[in-house]
């Protein structure tokens, strides 16, 4: 850690523009942390946000002090750290021998200062004040650059997924072609906004195809990708299940696909060794249907209480399956439930071994397997998304 350590002592001043450190080690772990600097009566110190996954909490830091933090979270809770001050990026990942990788990247000209305020405006990667072409077409900015009222959910939406997309840039090749998924695009505000911000203001070099159903709305979203001039974003008319158009792929987005429409994106993306997964499930109706138990009958007699208790279940099993996959998984609320009442985000980044393959972990794999079939034998429950896996969907 003394690379890391010599690092943060030379950016942990007024040039710092910010620091997040994610990639849990473990589920008791803080999910992540973001620090920057702020004025303070006695000159800059440094103001750390820990996110629980529920609460944001914030404690400020000297430099000496904040630099002993950076460095035990990332040797006790965290894989990786980016770093983007005014003259350069950085990203630290940590292996799980312990191992320090840092890559440094000088900036083409110096950016400007991070507003170091303690109560300003809450800041978007997608900012407000600043037309972005898409979302000024579709209806979610003026000319301008304001954000339209009745559009501001769909705005702190984009910028809240753009978020988790930042977070898992460190598992993105940038030396290659990348190819991303996304399954159910509907009206693709989420899938433009990938693309703006992968593409154009990160300089990925990205092919993103999205796949819907209905032609129209498919047909609306490539005369829009032409007009923008995003000529690696493609749309295509097209069912999930039966989906066969390429053979790698690195990045998939399933967004509100109805009930098992998710399973069938999920178990394509373990076929394919995705190297990251983000769904956001929607109407999860077939263990609805299922669910049978005895001892749960006081709760489950209710119809309301069933549904709300076979959604939560259906994700769980979602995300447990695609650990034993081979997948380092998060259940995260994507957006504040009064926003929106499919706010459940299953973030799941591929973890491989030294010679590549995906890893599992494979002490606990067959107890993991055990406690899976027994809680859906318990429940009565037989999810497509494990009959999919079995079938070969998630071999590799």
């Amino acid at each position: 850690m003394e690379e890391l350590k010599t690092l943060l002592e030379s950016i942990l001043n007024e040039e710092l523009l910010h620091i997040v450190v994610s990639g849990q080690k473990s589920k008791e772990a803080m999910q992540k942390v973001r620090v920057r600097p702020v004025g303070g009566k006695n000159g800059v110190v440094f103001q750390a946000a820990l996110w629980d996954g529920k609460k944001e909490f914030h404690k400020n830091y000297k430099e000496q002090d904040m630099v002993l933090a950076l460095l035990t979270w990332m040797s006790r809770d965290f894989r990786q750290m980016q770093i983007e001050t005014t003259i350069m990026s950085a990203t630290v990942l940590v292996s799980k021998k312990g191992k320090v990788t840092i890559k440094k990247k000088q900036c083409s000209q110096k950016r400007a200062q991070a507003d170091m305020s303690h109560n300003r405006t809450k800041k978007y990667l997608l900012p407000e004040g600043q037309a972005v072409p898409f979302l000024v077409k579709l209806g979610v900015m003026t000319p301008e650059g304001r954000v339209v009222r009745a559009k501001y959910d769909k705005f702190r939406q984009i910028n809240r997924f753009l978020e988790f997309i930042e977070d898992i840039c460190p598992v993105l090749d940038k030396g290659r072609e990348l190819t991303m998924i996304d399954f159910g695009c509907g009206k693709s505000y989420l899938t433009f906004a990938i693309y703006y911000y992968l593409h154009e203001l990160r300089g990925y070099d990205l092919r993103i195809i999205g796949l819907d159903l209905k032609e129209d709305v498919i047909a609306h979203c490539n005369a829009l990708a032409q007009e923008f001039g995003y000529e690696k974003l493609q749309f295509l008319t097209g069912d999930i299940a039966d989906y066969e158009g390429v053979d790698q792929v690195d990045l998939v987005v399933t967004l509100h696909a109805c009930d098992t429409a998710t399973d069938y994106a999920l178990a394509k993306a373990v076929g394919w060794n995705a190297k990251a997964i983000l769904s956001v499930p929607c109407c999860q109706h077939e263990l609805n249907g299922q669910m049978e138990n005895e001892i749960l009958e006081p709760v489950l007699k209710y119809g309301l209480l069933k549904e709300r208790v076979a959604a939560l279940v259906t994700d769980g099993l979602r995300a447990s399956m695609l650990e034993e996959s081979g997948y380092r998984v998060q259940v995260l609320e994507f957006i504040d439930m009064e926003h929106t009442p499919k706010n459940i985000l299953i973030r799941a980044v591929l973890e491989k071994d030294p010679d590549g393959h995906a890893k599992k972990e494979r002490a606990n794999e067959s107890d993991t397997s055990a406690k899976l079939a027994a809680c859906m034998e318990f429940l009565h429950v037989n999810p497509t998304l494990a009959a999919l896996l079995g079938d070969g969907g998630g071999q590799r």
